[in-house]
This record gives C-alpha cells, sequence and structure tokens, in this order.
C-alpha cells in the first residue's frame, strides 16, 4: 500500500467513526445489532465471530459455523485496543504503521492482550463517547471491519426508519 492510498483509508475510517454515532445504546440496540450482523455473516458465509460491550460487559456472542476459539482470542484482543484507543483496532493499526511503525514492537503494549487488527469498532453515543465495542473476527482485517461497518450503517438506517 502506498502512503497516499495509506492515508486516504486512514481519512475513510475516521469518517466512518464520525458518521456512525449512535443516539443511545442499550442491551435491545445490542440485541438488534448483534442479530444483523451475523445475519450479514450468514449471507456471506463468513467463519466469523462475533461480539457486543458496552462499558466491559458483554452483551452480544455468537460464533458461526467455521469459526474457533482462536477468534474468540482475537475478539477480546481488538476490542481491548478499541477500549484503550477509543478508536477502530483497524485504524490504530493503520496509523503504527504510517508512522513507519510496528504496533506490536512499538505500543509497548502486550501483543497477547492488543490487537491493532481490523475488526472491533467503538460504539459512540452521541453526546456521550465511546461506550462499548462491536467486533467480528475471522476474516481478513478488512473485511472484519468492512462487515462491522455495513452492519452500523445499516442498523443506523433502521433506526432513522422507526423515528
Amino acid at each position: 500500500m502506498t502512503s497516499d492510498e495509506a492515508s486516504a483509508l486512514i481519512h475513510r475510517i475516521e469518517e466512518e467513526e464520525r458518521r456512525l454515532r449512535l443516539p443511545h445504546f442499550d442491551n435491545d440496540d445490542a440485541w438488534l445489532l448483534g442479530t444483523l450482523l451475523v445475519g450479514l455473516a450468514r449471507a456471506e458465509e463468513a467463519p466469523v465471530v462475533v461480539d457486543i460491550r458496552r462499558n466491559g460487559q458483554q452483551l452480544f456472542h455468537y460464533a458461526l459455523p467455521g469459526s474457533s476459539a482462536d477468534n474468540d482470542a482475537w475478539i477480546l484482543r481488538k476490542a481491548r485496543t478499541v477500549d484503550r484507543y477509543g478508536c477502530s483496532s483497524y485504524l490504530v493499526g493503520l496509523r503504527f504503521a504510517a508512522q513507519g511503525k510496528s504496533f506490536e514492537e512499538d505500543s509497548r503494549l502486550d501483543p497477547d492482550t492488543y490487537a491493532a487488527h481490523g475488526g472491533a469498532f467503538p460504539i459512540t453515543v452521541e453526546g456521550v463517547g465511546v461506550v462499548g465495542t462491536v467486533a467480528v473476527s475471522g476474516l481478513p482485517q478488512a473485511e472484519d471491519h468492512r462487515l462491522v461497518v455495513t452492519a452500523l450503517e445499516r442498523h443506523l438506517d433502521r433506526r432513522l426508519e422507526t423515528v
């Protein structure tokens, strides 16, 4: 990836994070978002794990066929990265790479605890800030990230239709 491509990707993800803010987020929202995400993954026959957390509490978790316990471990590591940095795990990794650095070596964080790979996205409530994470693991990182973003976009569209 060229420097210009990396900059464009970073900008796109920053814009996604600004755009994909929710008016509120409760347990019912976690269920709706989680089942939407599982439906999208099923349609693509994606062997992923889906996980949604709010303030450290797991509200939704589902493992599709073909996923494994390794995906659960990736979810935890990526979600911890979102919790620490307040932005998507993919964006964290891309920002390190854009500086010519390695997250695993230069963050000074335990790579068994944190992962800056795509697939975990902050759940941000307007006027409040980041309250949790929605995460997917099982596909290449750009695809994990895309699946989460698509689900958040559709979840927001659905919410706007009911207002």
